[in-house]
Formats: C-alpha cells, sequence, structure tokens
C-alpha cells in the first residue's frame, strides 16, 4: 500500500480557445503531462482536474501555471515548449540541475530561483541566440553574466563582450568625462556588479586589462565581427530598430549573444520604436534563437520589490 498522500485539484481555464491551446492538438499536450508526471487529468470545456499523489498534483499546477503564462506572451505553445517546462518543473531547483551555473573554481552555483529563471538558462544553453524581456530584479542580467563567466571558465568561449546603449548620453560620449572605460562605467555598473561576485575583482581588472572582458558603447560595435565569445546587450528596450539589427549581425563563430531589456522602461523618444520590442515580434520563428518573457513571479530582489512592480503595473491599466 503506497504511503504517498493523493490529492485532487481543478484549474479552471479562461475560456475554451486557451483549453484547446493549452491541451494541444488532439490532448497531446494533456498526454505528455500526465505520462512524464504520473497525474490523471480530466478535461471537460475549461476546466481540467488533477489526480495523484500530492508532489505529482503541485509539479502538474505548475506546469499549467508555466504554460498559461508563455501563451499569454505568445500566440501558441509548441511541444517544446511542454517538454522543456516539464523537466524544469521536475527539476530546475535542485542543485544537481543541468540548469545550475557553476561561475567559480571553488564550486559555487548560481542557480535559477524561480520556473521561468530556469528556463531562461536553458534557452541561453540551447540557443546561439537568447532575447530575455522581464521587469526590474528577474535576474536578467545577473544570470546573463553568469552563463558567460561559466562558459569562460570551461574555455568554451575566450571572451566576454558587455555592452549598453547610454541613451541617456545620446551616445555623444565625448562629453563625459574620463576615459572610454570612465565614460560607459556608470551604464555597465549591473553587470559589473554581477561580475564582481561571480570573480574575483583582482580577476576582473586583470581580463578587462587582457581584453578578455570588454566593455564597449553600443555605437562603438559597428562595422566588428565577434567570435569565441559571449556578447551580453544589456538594456535592450533602448535601442533602435537599426541598432538592434547591427548588434545581433556582429555574431562570429562559435558566439553567443544575449540581449536582456524591460520593455515598460523604454527611454527612447516616443517617436521611435524600440529594437526590442520589434525584435521579439520580428524573430520569434527563427532558428537557434530564443525569446524568454519573465514576469512577477520570476523577481528575486528584496519582496517588496515584487509588490512595487505589481503596484505599478496596476496604475498603468
Amino acid at each position: 500500500m503506497s504511503d504517498k498522500m493523493t490529492t485532487t485539484s481543478t484549474i479552471q481555464l479562461s475560456s475554451r480557445d486557451e483549453a484547446l491551446l493549452l491541451f494541444g492538438s488532439r490532448d497531446v499536450y494533456l498526454r505528455m503531462i500526465r505520462d512524464t508526471l504520473g497525474v490523471r487529468l480530466v478535461a471537460r470545456g475549461d476546466l481540467v482536474q488533477l489526480d495523484g499523489d500530492e508532489d505529482a498534483v503541485v509539479k502538474a499546477e505548475r506546469t499549467f501555471q508555466q504554460l498559461r503564462e508563455l501563451l499569454q506572451k505568445q500566440e501558441q505553445i509548441s511541444p517544446e515548449d511542454v517538454r522543456t517546462i516539464l523537466e524544469i518543473v521536475q527539476h530546475g531547483h535542485e542543485r544537481s540541475s543541468p540548469h545550475n551555473l557553476t561561475v567559480q573554481n571553488g564550486g559555487r552555483f548560481v542557480r535559477p530561483r524561480s520556473d521561468g529563471q530556469a528556463r531562461y538558462v536553458q534557452a541561453m544553453r540551447e540557443n546561439d541566440v537568447t532575447l530575455c524581456v522581464g521587469p526590474a530584479g528577474t535576474g536578467k542580467s545577473y544570470l546573463a553574466v553568469g552563463m558567460a563567466v561559466n562558459m569562460l571558465r570551461q574555455g568554451l568561449i575566450k571572451r566576454i563582450v558587455l555592452v549598453r546603449p547610454a541613451v541617456e548620453a545620446g551616445e555623444r560620449l565625448g562629453y563625459l568625462p574620463g576615459d572610454l572605460i570612465a565614460k560607459i562605467n556608470p551604464y555597465l555598473r549591473p553587470l559589473f556588479d554581477a561580475l564582481n561576485e561571480m570573480m574575483e575583482p583582482e580577476q576582473v581588472r586583470r581580463y578587462m586589462e587582457n581584453d578578455i572582458i570588454e566593455i564597449a558603447p553600443l555605437a562603438y560595435m559597428r562595422g566588428r565581427t565577434l567570435s569565441n565569445a559571449v556578447i551580453i546587450l544589456d538594456e535592450g528596450q533602448n535601442t533602435t530598430i537599426s541598432q538592434m539589427k547591427m548588434f545581433l549581425t556582429r555574431m562570429g563563430h562559435n558566439s553567443k549573444i544575449i540581449v536582456t531589456g524591460d520593455i515598460t522602461q523604454i527611454d527612447l523618444p516616443r517617436t521611435v520604436r524600440s529594437g526590442l520590442v520589434d525584435a521579439v515580434h520580428r524573430l520569434r520563428h527563427v532558428e537557434r534563437l530564443a525569446i524568454v518573457h519573465l514576469g512577477e513571479s520570476d523577481i528575486v530582489r528584496h519582496p517588496l520589490v515584487q509588490r512595487i512592480v505589481k503596484a505599478y503595473e496596476e496604475k498603468a491599466k
């Protein structure tokens, strides 16, 4: 006799249309969830009943929650989306998970702290270009730097290039005091903070002197091709369409590009369309390019940040 607790849960979907998209053609996604998690699923209209041991039912609930959030961001979900979310729900937070990033010789882990973050890490591993969109505090930049340092440590790449549009200065950096690093440094502070958490500051300085770590304003990227590198564009929402195209086409052999941004914090003139917003729409069907949306549930800063973001979003509606 099993000593596992069994439980029943019911999920109310918003419409029959949502149900059809979530269940997949001939309920193929329901069967994937049932077979992977070992739960009994009964779907009637826009209701789904889950039966099984407590742990499996909780994982099934998380799976449906993640799939519903994904469906809100994109027109449909694919079998690969379902497989990825199922894998993350099963293994995403375990210490030995493939979603973790070992970034120090001492074996320190940078671990995804939400299902969305685990999807993001997996997307960066499996794709050449990853666009990550989400609010403040969701770990967009931190995890991108973690991926870059992890690959550098393993010898998979030879350099890390950190790029940010200096939109507040109109990229007229000549008007700012100091050399290039001093000028661009304030704009790259979040990336430096992440680097200094993962590496000794002295090593960061040495790598910068030897061009293993390079910092560059977006305007300085034109005409270059970067091979054997992870190239991170932070604050991507503040690029124009032509700047984003220019940046994405800098990628050379054996390189990864990661673009992060918060499309609710665009500092461009109102008449200028954000290059990140455009890219998310324009590139959504390109192979080996992933688009990851993070949300409130992925905010990992002080718990108050999550409530502040939510309050501002409600005010904007």
